[in-house]
């Protein structure tokens, strides 16, 4: 395991550099990385490696949550107001029945795991857009009009969204609830993740607090580690209630991290979100890389034509919907067509979930893991050169 691990960073790193020499996003070379040392081509990676990779990339997704909480600013849905709320799940919503009614017929899978594919796909990457939306912050470019701000805002609770949406198809394709069921239990899942997440926010900011004023000292390094093993648990919670009551772990994170960003010392805020983004470094590596090793390259390649024409179809759809949510807006032409630019690139969420339903061993497994492979490799290059090309042509 240590060796095939070793090759993980190592190739991750070096294509992923090599890729963002030319331009292009580093996820990419990634992702590349993991179709050239996995099981396909040259099989480098130890099966036992192999077998753990759901949870490495869990452990992935748990900390791009924390990151994505810890940067948002709930004032920010409050400036924004209807475009920051609709901008959360609208697009999302228009790509995931743009898959459901046109993919049985372009990619000849059944509805629900057309469904599926959408949801899968339906995310906009954070790893994409956050930076550059930061970039742009800092740099007061569309800030004017906080069009930075509520691309971010949007982004970051649309992730958390699609999860959901996601978590809840598969859980029907598994056989685990019935369909009316489980859409019931959707606003029960989405109410008592957010109370959960608020609860346990507040008293670990207030844990945080209470240890300043008596002056005992908590390294940061200790306070993320308190925090990562607080998700890790609020997932566990999420299994255990399963039966009995539905619960969402990750919005239960993203709700924690959101208390912690606005009650805690703006310092310690600041300091968890310098090491969490350190420690996605590592977790970028290991989750695009390993999610490259489980590609079928031979079931892409025959999919693949198929799988391209509906990428396109579904981001024009998608599109529209995002325009749909500036309707009203005091956002000029450019600065809409600003914001589909920015809805457009896939990666980060697609890479943590689209293996999902082949390892759950659903039959839908290798067109889900091939559409969110394809999405990324066509979305991420695209989404990122159009957003770094065109804002100072766009935006004031």
């Amino acid at each position: 395991m240590l060796t095939s691990l070793a090759f993980i960073f190592i190739s991750g790193a070096v294509l992923g550099a090599v890729f963002e020499k030319l331009r292009l996003p580093k996820i990419i070379g990634m992702l590349f990385a993991g179709v050239l040392i996995g099981p396909y081509m040259l099989n480098i990676i130890d099966s036992s490696t192999l077998s753990i990779s759901g949870d490495l990339r869990k452990m992935a997704l748990v900390i791009i949550i924390i990151k994505a909480g810890l940067s948002l600013n709930i004032n920010d849905f409050k400036i924004m107001g209807r475009p920051a709320l609709l901008m959360s799940f609208l697009p999302a919503v228009s790509e995931t029945l743009a898959y459901t009614f046109i993919a049985p017929f372009i990619l000849g899978t059944s509805v629900l795991d057309s469904a599926i594919i959408g949801a899968v796909l339906s995310a906009v990457s954070p790893a994409v857009v956050v930076p550059r939306m930061v970039n742009l912050m800092e740099n007061n470019i569309g800030t004017d009009k906080k069009i930075p701000q509520m691309i971010l805002a949007g982004a970051s609770m649309d992730d958390v969204f699609v999860i959901v949406l996601f978590s809840t198809l598969v859980n029907i394709a598994a056989g685990t609830a019935t369909g009316l069921g489980q859409l019931i239990n959707v606003p029960v899942a989405i109410l008592s993740g957010i109370v959960a997440g608020i609860i346990t926010g507040a008293v670990i900011t207030y844990y945080f607090e209470y240890c300043f004023q008596k002056k005992k000292h908590i390294r940061n390094s200790s306070k993320v580690i308190m925090i990562l093993s607080i998700s890790f648990l609020l997932l566990t919670l999420e299994e255990w209630l399963k039966p009995i009551l539905a619960f969402s772990g990750l919005l239960s994170i993203m709700s924690m991290s959101m208390v912690i960003a606005m009650k805690a010392n703006s310092g310690v805020v600041n300091r968890l979100k310098a090491k969490f983004g350190k420690l996605w470094l590592a977790a970028e590596i290991i989750l695009f890389v390993l999610v490259g090793a489980e590609v079928n390259i031979a079931y892409t390649l025959k999919s693949g034509f198929n799988i391209v024409i509906m990428v396109f179809l579904a981001l024009a759809i998608r599109s529209i919907g995002v325009v749909i949510c500036m309707a009203g807006t005091q956002l000029n032409f450019k600065e809409r067509l600003f914001c589909v630019f920015a809805y457009l690139p896939k990666a980060t969420v697609q890479a943590a979930i689209g293996s999902i339903p082949l390892s759950m061993g659903l039959g839908c497994g290798d067109i889900v893991l091939s559409s969110a492979v394809t999405g990324i490799l066509l979305t991420a290059p695209l989404g990122a050169f159009l957003i770094d090309n065109f804002k100072n042509k766009l935006l004031k």
